[in-house]
C-alpha cells in the first residue's frame, strides 16, 4: 500500500510517501499556512492509497489509528485545549489532505495510543475519583508514534527478538520523553496529561512543583495564560540559559565561560538521569536502552551522561561507539548484558504501518 505520511508540524509541513514501509519520495515545507495545495501537488505527482496523520492527542476515545469522518475529526478538535501548541497544526493537516483528495482515506496515527494501555497505577493522578472520572483526567502520554517505532527498530539493531524483555526508550528533541516498554507494552512514560510534564525541555519546563505554580498565580498575580505561555514557550533550556533553547547552542555557550549556559546543561542532565532511574526501576532493569530524537541522535554527551547514570542496571555505552555513531547504531561496549542503541526518528515509518493496519481492520 502506498501511504502519504503527513507530519505537520508547529510552522512547516513534512509529506513522506511510503510503499510498503519504504520512503519513495519526500517533500518538506519550512512555512506552512494550512492551504490544502501543497498536499493536492504533491498527490498529483506521487499518488497514493491512504493518507496518515500524526495526531499529538487522541483523548479516551481514540486510542488506535483510526479512520477520520466528520465526527472523529470534530472530536479530536475538541481536545484542542489539551496540547494546544500541537493539535492545532494536525488538523489543519487532516482538513487540507481531505480538501485535496476526498476520495482517498484519511487516518489520524495518535501519539497517546502507545500509552492508552497504561497500568492504571501508572495512569491514574491523585486526584478526586470525581474530578479523573468527570474529566478523564489521566496520564495520555505522548511521542508514542516515535516511542513505537524506536522500541521495534532498536531491537533489530541489537540483534534482540520484537516484543521481548525491558525496554527505555528516550525520544530526546524540542519535546522529550521517556517510555518504560515491558515485553512491547508500554508501563509508564513521562509525559502526563499534556506534553508539558516530565523531562526538562528545549522551551518548556517540565515537570514543576503544583505548589509553585499555585503560588506564582496567588501570591505574585500572574495570569494564567502568561503562566502557561512561559512554562510551554520561555522555560526549559532557553529560559534558564537566556541563550537559546537548542542544546548545541547551550553547550556552544558553556563551552565558552557561559555560567547560565553550564547551571541550564547540569538541570537538563539532572532531569534525564532523574527520569531515567525511574523509568528503570518501574521495569526493574534494562535490558535495552534506545535513543532518538534530534537530541538523542546527535549529541553523544547526553547519551553518556544517561548510559552512566544507568551503569548500575548494567548499561555500559563504548565511549568511541558513541562519539562516532551515525543513523541507526549500536553504541554498547562489545558482550554488553544491556544492549545501547541510537534509532533514526522514523514517524513516518509508523504512520504508514498504522495507516495500513487501521484500513486492513475495516475491511
Amino acid at each position: 500500500m502506498r501511504v502519504l505520511a503527513v507530519n505537520a508540524g508547529s510552522s512547516s509541513l513534512k509529506l513522506s510517501l511510503l510503499d510498503d514501509g519504504e520512503a519513495v519520495a519526500a517533500d518538506v515545507l519550512e512555512r506552512w499556512d494550512g492551504a490544502a495545495e501543497p498536499i493536492r501537488r504533491f498527490l498529483d505527482e506521487h499518488g497514493a492509497d491512504a493518507i496518515g496523520h500524526r495526531v499529538v492527542h487522541g483523548g479516551p476515545r481514540v486510542v488506535d489509528a483510526t479512520v477520520v469522518d466528520d465526527a472523529v475529526l470534530n472530536y479530536l478538535a475538541s481536545l484542542t485545549d489539551l496540547a494546544p501548541l500541537h493539535q492545532p497544526r494536525a488538523l489543519a493537516g487532516l482538513r487540507a489532505a481531505r480538501a485535496a483528495a476526498p476520495g482517498t482515506p484519511s487516518v489520524a496515527c495518535v501519539d497517546t495510543a502507545f500509552h492508552a494501555r497504561l497500568p492504571v497505577g501508572a495512569s491514574t493522578y491523585a486526584l478526586p475519583r470525581e474530578w479523573n472520572r468527570a474529566w478523564s483526567l489521566r496520564r495520555y502520554g505522548f511521542h508514542g508514534l516515535s516511542h513505537s517505532y524506536a522500541v521495534v527498530r532498536g531491537a533489530e539493531v541489537a540483534g534482540l527478538p520484537p516484543g521481548w524483555g525491558r525496554v527505555l526508550s528516550c525520544h530526546l528533541g524540542a519535546g522529550a520523553s521517556m517510555a518504560a516498554v515491558l515485553e512491547g507494552r508500554c508501563v509508564d512514560t513521562t509525559m502526563g496529561f499534556t506534553p508539558e510534564e516530565g523531562l526538562v525541555m528545549n522551551t518548556r519546563s517540565g515537570s514543576v512543583d503544583p505548589g509553585l505554580l499555585g503560588w506564582l498565580l496567588t501570591a505574585k498575580a500572574v495570569a494564567p495564560p502568561e503562566l502557561f505561555e512561559t512554562l510551554t514557550k520561555r522555560s526549559g533550556l532557553l529560559g534558564l540559559s537566556g541563550v537559546s533553547g537548542d542544546l548545541r547552542d547551550v553547550l556552544a555557550a558553556r563551552d565558552n565561560g557561559d555560567a547560565d549556559a553550564a547551571v541550564a546543561f547540569d538541570v537538563y542532565r539532572h532531569s534525564l538521569v532523574r527520569h531515567a532511574g525511574a523509568m528503570a526501576a518501574v521495569l526493574g532493569g534494562v535490558d535495552l536502552l534506545v535513543f532518538t530524537g534530534g537530541i538523542g541522535e546527535h549529541q553523544p554527551p547526553v547519551r553518556a551522561a544517561v548510559g552512566e547514570a544507568l551503569e548500575f542496571a548494567g548499561v555500559t555505552v563504548d565511549p568511541t561507539r558513541n562519539a562516532q555513531a551515525s543513523g541507526d547504531a549500536d553504541i554498547s561496549i562489545p558482550g554488553a548484558t544491556v544492549r545501547t542503541v541510537v534509532v533514526e526518528a522514523r514517524e513516518d515509518r509508523e504512520i504508514a504501518r498504522q495507516t495500513t493496519a487501521a484500513l486492513t481492520r475495516g475491511r
